[in-house]
Parts: C-alpha cells; structure tokens; sequence
C-alpha cells in the first residue's frame, strides 16, 4: 500500500489536475475502495505520455487474471507520473516504476521456471481406448469398492447350494452352462431383492470370479471366459430387458425426483445392469490373437445385434441416449450416468469402429468412387511426429534480460516500456497468454494495426543487443528432414487461381474451366501443371456434388439407393432428436469441466459417486475428493471420444449428416463451451493424479488392502501424465478442428473468444499430437488476427510451418486471401443450413409429394395383396386387434356422407 499512498498524496495536492485526469479518478477510485470494486466492471484508461496513447480496455475476464493485470496498471499509471504530475528532484519519477517493473519481471521468471520444468517430453500413443485394464477400472468409481465383497457373497450363497464344495474353476463348460441356465430363470422372478441377487451373481462372474484367482492376469482371463459364455447363454438380452423396465419405471424416477440429495444407493439395480452389459460389451470387443473361432463368430454376432434395431426398432445405442437425455431434463436424476456414458461410447466404438477402421473404410470408399488413394495414413504420421523443441530455458532468459540490463544501464538510466514484450517475444511458447490479453482488443482482432510512433513514446528506443549464442536442443539433432504431409489442392483453388491470372493476363473469365491456358504465359501453365499435381479430391466434394445433381433432377436420376451401414441406422434413429441428445451432452460436458463453477440449477453428475453418508475423517474426505474428480475426469473422456466419434464416422457416411451434427454442436455453444474447457492451467491438468491405485479393479480384488495414509493418496501414481486427461484434451481439439475448418464464420468465433492466448497456452504441452492440432487451429485464424500478432509469435509461425499440412494458394500467414475478409459470415452459415434441410429433406421425409405417389384404386387389387407378418404374429393377434381396430374411434357416418359436401 506504500505506493498508493505515495501516489495519493501527489495527487491529492493537485487537485485541479486530477479533476481533468480520468485515469487518476479510476486510480484513487482503485485505492479509496480496493475491497469493494467489482474488477470486472473496473475500465482504466492510462495516459503513458501527453502525445502517447496506451490503452487497456474494459475485459470480462479481469478477475482471472489477478495481480499481474492490475500491477501493469498500477506500473504504467506510476510510469506516467512524470509527464502529467509535476514532481521534486528528491523523488524520481520513474523509481516506483523501477520497483514495480523489476517484481513483475522476476514474478514472470518464476512462473516460467516453474512451467519450463513442468513440460517433459510425454511418451504418449494416441488410440481408440486406453489398456483393458485402465477401461474397466474406470467403471468402478472408488465408492463402489465394499460392493465387489458383495458380489462374491451373494454369488457363493447360491454357487454353494448348486455345486457343493467344488469352485467355479473346477467345473466343465457344460456344468457352467447349467448353472447359469439356472441365474436366468431366476432373473425372470418378480421380486425385486431376488433379482438384484441374482443380478450380482451374474456380475461377479463377468468381474471373472476373483476370489479364487490369484494374479490379475487369471482375472481377466476368466473375465473372458465367463462373458462369452453368458453371451452364449442369452444374458444380454435377458438384462437388455430389465434395463428397459428400470429406464420406465417411473416410481423411481419420481421419489428420486424428490429426494433433495442422490447418493450412490439410489441407483443400485442400474448399476449393476449397466456394470455387467459394460464389461460384456467391452470384454466382447477387444480381439485377442488366441481368442477360438467360436469367440470370433460370437464378436461379429454381437456385434451386428448391438448395431440393428431391437424389438423396439431402435439400436441399442439410442436407448442409452434416451437415458441421457432424461438424466438432462432432471426427469431421471438418479441415472449413473458416468457408467451411461461408457456403455455409450464403448457401444458406439465397437459398431461404428475405431480409427484404424475408419482409415480402412476410407481406402474402400474412395476405390468405390475412383478416386486416388490417399497420400499418406494420418494416424501413421501423426504417431511418428515428434513434439515440437522447447523454447529457450528461463535460467538463459534471465541471464540474457541480466546483460541487457547492464548493457542499457551503462547507456542511459531510463527503464524500457516493453522490455516484457521483448521478453515474451523470444520465447513465444511461454506467457504469450499474458502478452495476447494486453494488446488492445481493436488491434488484434481486426488485423487494423498502425505502427507506433517513435516520436510518440517517452523513452528511448534503441534496438537490444544480439543474444548470446544457445545450445542447440538436442532433439534437433535427429529432427526429421523435409515436411511430414504432402500438400493438397483443391479444385476451388485452381479455379480461383485462374480466375486471378486470366484477369491479369486477359482480362476475362472463364468460368470453372481449369483447362484451357490460351493467352496466358508459360509460368502460370507451370503453376497449374503443379497445383493440378498435388490435387486432392475428398469424398465430401463428391458426395456434394451427387447431392446437386440429385436436387436438379430428381425424376431422371431416380432414387438414391442408400446403404444400410450401421452409422446410416444411427443416423436415422438419431435424427428426430438429435438437438436434444447434442444439447445434453455439452451440458454434461460442461458439469464435468473443471473450469466449471458449481450452480444451484446445474445437473448433478455425482449421483453414482457420493455416498449415503458422507466423510467424517480427512482421510476419507481426501478420498471422495479424488474419486469426485476422477469421476469427471472419466466423463469429460467418454463425451469427448464419444462426439468425435460420431463426427468422423457421419462425415465419412455422408457429409451433410456431419454438417447436421457440426450445426447442432456450433448452435449449442460447443466452441466457447471447449475453450472455456482449456482456459486453465493445462499442464496442471494433464499431469493430474486423480486416482488410487490400490483400489483400482483389478488390483483391489487381488492383493491385500494395505493401509491407506494422506501421504499416499496424495502420492498418486508415477506417471507423468493422466492418460485419460491428455486423451480427453486432443479429442476435444480434432472435435474443434472439424467443426472449424473451411468454416470462417466459425473461425471468427475463435478470434471473437480470443482463443489464440487459450491455445497458445496448450503448446507448453510436449506431445506430437496434441501440438499439431492446437498449430491447426492457430494456422486457420492468424490471417485474422493482424500482423502484430504474427510478428510477436514467429516462433509459433515456424512451428505451423513444419507440422501443420500445406495447401499451395493458402494465404494463412499474411491475411491476403478473399475469404478472411470480414464479409456477411451468416450468409455462409445460412446456405449452409438450406442445403442441409435439403438434403434431409429429400432423403429422410416421409411425407413426399403426393403427385408424384402412385395410387392403387382398384378394390380387388388391394384386397388381393399378401402381407408379411411376423412369425409370431399370431400368438399377439388379439391384443392387435384390440389396440389397432377396436379401440380407435372410427366415424361410420362419415363414409356415408356424400364427400363433395
């Protein structure tokens, strides 16, 4: 408080200066009620000099930011005392600057010590799901741990009275197949305790009978075992059905409803029908090389059964999405949804397929169309990519900023204004945040930017001395040579491309017409000659011109025979609500972020973690505090897998289905909604150890409990990083990247959500992946952002340069090219939206024009057609009757009516 009041009293003995200063009123206003401002409402203006103009705007985010925003207030207001506040020579002008410049410095240097040692290079492999035993461990949160001793209880006290004295391992398949005929009749009673006793036993053999193994492996070999045989046995369908009961069942849901607090024992019959189908689900699904012909024969069964309809002609997948978007609408609270949202996206994973089959669903779909194989395999390169070199070292920084200290010191004793821009300028990797949210809004973002006058600044400008030469890293060693991506071209390019020339050359147009070069020179026929090289056809841009010929003649093309692929039944069966299933999985997305704030009208997501009664010891609150994050951790990983599984998988079925989806996903605020997500501290959250494990299945079923301490929950484990955490973040980013590209009007959102210091901030990450996708999203906006932006982030630049793919007429890095100027972006959006409603339209809507329907009037034709009905349509015939015919009010009178009338 030593300079507010030292500045105060300068101020309070001009008066009538400080009446004609604004700033200083907000800055005595700032020491008057320091405790009582509202931050974010606080606007500053700071005056360096009387012809200088430096200027912080009014930001919504001003209370993140904290001290270091408010002390560059307080250093550029102090700085300034000299030329508007007269001053003695006792009392230097620039002294308090001094101090207050010098605190933020050494501040900034701590932080990126701190950061720079936080950032090791993460071996990490990108892939559909993490081992087999992370992913079923991830179904248990660490409250459900006394409930595996109950399993094996109820299991034994049954197991007991069939076999005798002799374990379940000791029996012949036959004898198991019995034994568990016998668990599926007694599912069928109508007692709800003896069906959750017998629900357990079943789930106690697919955890694989762990009280008569002895290592982890025999577990899960069991678990293997035991699955595939209750699938045999028709389990699935059997629990598929109680589900379905439990879902309805609306006793629960209301007394639920009602209930001011959901613990864990609210939801016990779900969580064992959905603990079981999970397991058998991903169990099923992952191929092993010494699985028997009859587990593989089984794997194609389930998973053609999980991909069509049910009895009630629905995929499984949506009825899971029914569930969520009961949960969401607070009719259902007590629904586990963390164990939902698993079987969910497992489900969706094992029918659709992973990414390696995605990749080989691409190479036949492009030989379908004859069109040229792929350049190269995305997944290939990106694995063999390396992260991109650290930036200098702090400890170098420093002693670098120490000499031209020295060397400034010896020449002249003012203090440099932006000697922290030039510090953050050569190491753009570190506290560009910090240097993005000081620049004026207007020059940034518009990309409107005038260099300042020298003549207009109160110290003296003179450029700093060379560094001294750093040791190379010593990954640039074997840094590949030559870029990792083939660049593409598009056929808008070579037309733009000649449009541009043949005005140049000619004066006129041709059109689309991209062969014929008469009058033009031999250079631009060179140019074409290599655009149309590196040409590249996507099976979008062929999918949307079938569409356009489709729209304009649709008697002479007929209609479109369309394949009934899994992701097409999804689609179909997504369609009418489709809104709502996006709406509520960005709402739970947005509950399990950890920048979230917790809400009264939020939904609670802790239904299935919170015990009945809640910690009375640290050691347990300790505990529930990390299965509470573990537990959104978890979430956040499902709906993230789960949303870019759906994008890649409808974008290669067709692409206006991922243009529907990508809609729902923009309209319901999925952008702000992910960055919101990484505006925080990223490596903090990457290098997370929320877990134990020693509780983790199926460690905790195995080995001894040993004792539990503050020291080893706080321990974690030895990992440098959170697999699922570092995962959930570049889905989150590929998720952003396809609802983005080739999309400016979604591209000015990111600019308009300031998102270049949020993801700049995701670089410090070193790993390959996760680099190249936040470069992607920097390389789309930078022509928006101005040439400051790009002059103080070189280093970043280089970066899109090496990793990020070319496209040969990509104006990215000066700004030049047509498209980013800031034209009418909701017509874009617009025409978007009516080619969408088209195509759902012709495809999807039933009702078609009548003109065009052909109509049977002769009475004995219609009488005479044969219907196909179910096989077991008679054993229903009655019920039918009375539901379609005799119940449905029917109005004689009116056939009798004369119809003119």
């Amino acid at each position: 408080m030593c300079v507010f009041q030292a500045l105060s009293g300068v101020l309070s003995s001009h008066s009538e200066d400080i009446e004609r200063s604004s700033w200083t009123r907000q800055l005595l206003l700032c020491h008057t009620d320091i405790h009582e401002v509202s931050w974010p409402h606080l606007s500053v203006v700071c005056n360096p000099a009387p012809s200088g103009r430096a200027r912080i705007a009014n930001e919504a985010d001003w209370g993140k930011r904290g001290s270091r925003r408010r002390g560059h207030i307080f250093k550029l207001a102090l700085r300034s005392r000299s030329s508007l506040l007269p001053c003695s020579r006792s009392s230097p002008p620039d002294r308090y600057a001094e101090e207050v410049n010098r605190s933020d410095r050494a501040k900034m240097q701590a932080e990126d010590m701190e950061s720079s040692m936080e950032s090791p290079n993460l071996e990490f492999e990108y892939g559909d799901t993490d081992t087999l035993t992370a992913e079923l461990s991830e179904l248990y949160s660490y409250t459900e741990e006394p409930e595996f001793a109950l399993n094996r209880d109820y299991f034994e006290e049954d197991f007991r009275s069939h076999a005798g004295g002799r374990r379940w391992t000791e029996l012949t398949v036959d004898e198991q197949r019995v034994y568990v005929m016998r668990l599926l009749d007694a599912l069928e009673v109508t007692d709800r305790d003896k069906r959750l006793k017998v629900a357990r036993a079943i789930l106690y053999l697919a955890q694989g009978v762990f009280d008569e193994c002895d290592t982890e492996g025999d577990v899960l070999h069991w678990s293997r075992h035991n699955i595939f045989l209750l699938y045999d046995m028709g389990i699935f369908t059997a629990l598929l059905e109680l589900l379905t009961m439990e879902i309805d069942n609306n006793q629960a849901c209301s007394s639920a409803v009602r209930k001011p607090a959901i613990s864990l024992a609210d939801s016990t019959e779900l969580r064992v029908l959905l603990s079981i189908m999970y397991l058998m689900v991903e169990t099923i699904r992952v191929q092993t090389e010494d699985d028997r012909p009859e587990w593989r024969a089984a794997r194609e069964a389930f998973k053609t059964e999980l991909g069509s309809p049910l009895y009630s002609g629905e995929p499984f997948a949506l009825l899971l999405f029914t569930m969520v978007t009961k949960f969401c609408s607070m009719n259902a609270p007590h629904f586990p949804m963390k164990k939902v949202l698993l079987l969910l996206w497992k489900t969706l994973l094992f029918t659709l397929g992973g990414f390696q089959e995605l990749q080989e669903m691409k190479v036949r779909c492009r030989e379908r169309l004859n069109l040229p194989p792929l350049p190269e395999d995305s997944i290939k390169v990106v694995r063999a990519m390396r992260a991109a070199s650290p930036p200098a070292s702090a400890m170098e920084l420093i002693e670098q900023q120490q000499q031209q200290k020295r060397g400034r010191r010896s020449r002249r004793p003012l203090v440099k204004q932006d000697s922290l821009d030039t510090y953050n300028e050569r190491d753009p990797f570190k506290n560009d945040d910090a240097r993005d949210e000081e620049d004026d809004p207007e020059d940034t973002d518009s990309g409107i930017e005038g260099e300042v006058d020298p003549l207009d600044r109160d110290v003296i400008i003179q450029p700093p001395p060379p560094p001294p030469p750093l040791k190379p890293p010593t990954e640039r060693v074997n840094f590949p040579k030559g870029l990792p991506w083939a660049p593409k071209v598009r056929e808008k390019d070579i037309e733009h491309f000649l449009e541009t020339s043949r005005n140049k050359f000619i004066g006129f147009t041709l059109g689309n017409d991209t062969e014929t070069l008469v009058g033009l020179p031999r250079p631009i026929h060179e140019s074409v000659k290599t655009l149309k090289q590196h040409k590249y056809v996507s099976i979008a841009e062929v999918q949307i011109k079938r569409e356009e010929e489709l729209q304009q003649c649709p008697l002479t093309l007929g209609e479109e025979e369309v394949e009934e692929t899994p992701a097409e039944i999804l689609y179909v069966g997504m369609l009418p609500n489709l809104s709502q299933y996006v709406i509520a999985l960005l709402k739970l997305l947005l509950a399990a972020a950890p920048t979230s704030k917790a809400k009264t009208d939020s939904i609670n997501i802790l239904a299935d973690v919170l015990p009945e009664e809640m910690p009375i010891t640290v050691l347990q609150s300790m505990k529930l505090g990390i299965d509470v994050n573990r537990h959104k951790e978890i979430i956040v990983k499902a709906i993230s897998a789960l949303l870019l599984l759906l994008l890649k998988h409808f974008k290669l079925n067709h692409i206006y289905q991922f243009e529907i989806v990508s809609q729902h996903l923009v309209f319901a605020n999925c952008i702000p909604l992910i960055l919101k997500f990484f505006n925080q501290n990223i490596m903090s959250y990457i290098s997370a150890k929320n877990s134990i494990c020693v509780l983790d299945f199926p460690h905790c079923v195995v080995h001894e409990m040993p004792e539990l301490t503050a020291e080893s929950l706080e321990a974690g484990d030895s990992n440098q990083f959170c697999w699922r955490n570092l995962f959930s973040c570049i889905n989150l980013l590929r998720i952003l990247n396809k609802l983005t590209k080739w999309k400016h009007s979604r591209t000015m959102m990111l600019v308009v959500f300031k998102s270049a210091p949020i993801l700049k901030r995701a670089l410090k990450v070193k790993q390959a992946m996760m680099q190249l996708y936040v470069l992607k999203l920097l390389k789309i906006q930078t022509k928006y952002l101005g040439r400051q932006w790009r002059k103080s982030n070189m280093k970043t630049m280089s970066a899109i340069y090496q990793k990020v793919r070319h496209r040969l007429n990509d104006d990215w890095a000066y700004g030049n090219d047509i498209d980013a100027r800031p034209w009418d972006f909701q017509a874009e959006e617009c025409a978007l939206r009516e080619s969408i409603e088209r195509f759902s339209s012709r495809r999807y809507d039933r009702n078609k024009n009548g003109d065009f329907t052909p109509v049977d009037n002769c009475l004995q034709s219609v009488l005479g057609q044969r219907v196909e009905l179910p096989e077991d349509f008679h054993y229903s015939y009655e019920m039918w009757l009375e539901r379609e015919v005799f119940s449905q009010p029917i109005q004689w009178e009116g056939l009798l009516q004369d119809p003119k009338h």
